[in-house]
């Protein structure tokens, strides 16, 4: 069975750190791009960040120079720096991976809240 775990999510202030982690297991994602995603109430889900297998890695403007991803391939685990963060990234974080033709990514963890008070 192939799982996406995130942690790291919590309670911060503006202005704080946090680092995000996504542990895959049941198969490796080392040859796939893996992503970063959010849901805050009453939105969509939005892209975040993506590391491809190459680590190349595209941002959203809203978290450029700001947040940072990266990967793990011997741990199978992809990370979400998460630096001066602001009110209007709390949200739930979602790891994704193995992008499909469909546009969306064929695995996703269970989801880590970040709240981030003003």
């Amino acid at each position: 069975q192939v799982r996406l775990v995130e942690s790291g999510g919590g309670l911060v202030q503006a202005g704080d750190s946090l680092i995000l982690s996504c542990a895959a297991s049941g198969r490796s994602f080392s040859s796939d791009s893996m992503a970063w995603s959010r849901q805050a109430p009453g939105k969509e889900r939005e892209f975040v960040a993506r590391i491809n297998w190459n680590n190349s890695r595209l941002y959203a403007d809203s978290v450029k120079g700001r947040f940072t991803i990266s990967r793990d391939n011997a741990k199978d685990t992809v990370y979400l720096q998460m630096n001066n963060l602001k009110p209007e990234d709390t949200a739930v974080y979602y790891c994704a991976g193995k992008p499909n033709t469909m546009g969306t990514y064929d695995y996703w963890g269970q989801g880590t809240q970040v709240t981030v008070s003003s």
